[in-house]
């Protein structure tokens, strides 16, 4: 069974803003802010909530840059990830009770202790390329195979 995500990287070059997970899935990692998509909204709607709520800044822009799907093997659910990036936006990063956000420099980013996909991917996001995405891991979170194409639409 599918889970529809979203996953939002705000962005004013050369500098990339992460948030340090505190709890629940993906605790204790850096990565872009973002989750479920509820009933009744859209990808985009999703999106900006969840960086209201995890970081406290209101979007003024949004760009679909990928579409990442993440299996685990042996698991027939799998997660459909849409990947955004946002340069605008209103409010300063805030700490929530999940995320600590945090700005890096692009060539900074902390991969030792981001997903493992991201090292992956990250390249092309950076490239303003768009893309399209599978990852299939372990139940310990190794990669056992990967695929990434770039695309012209999404």
């Amino acid at each position: 069974m599918k889970k529809l995500l979203t996953l939002c990287l705000v962005h004013q070059h050369p500098n990339i803003l992460l948030g340090f997970k505190k709890r629940g899935f993906g605790a204790n990692r850096w990565n872009g802010f973002g989750g479920k998509v509820q009933e009744g909204e859209t990808i985009e709607e999703a999106t900006r909530r969840e960086v209201m709520e995890e970081a406290g800044l209101a979007l003024k822009d949004l760009e679909l840059r990928g579409i990442l799907e993440f299996h685990v093997q042996d698991d027939p659910d799998f997660l459909e990830v849409y990947l955004f990036r946002s340069e605008n936006f209103e409010g300063e990063p805030q700490e929530s009770e999940e995320m600590l956000p945090q700005w890096f420099h692009y060539e900074q980013l902390p991969f030792q202790d981001m997903w493992p996909d991201d090292q992956h991917w990250m390249p092309l996001f950076l490239e303003g390329k768009k893309f399209k995405g599978r990852f299939l891991f372990d139940p310990d979170n190794n990669i056992l195979e990967k695929a990434l194409e770039i695309v012209e639409d999404l």
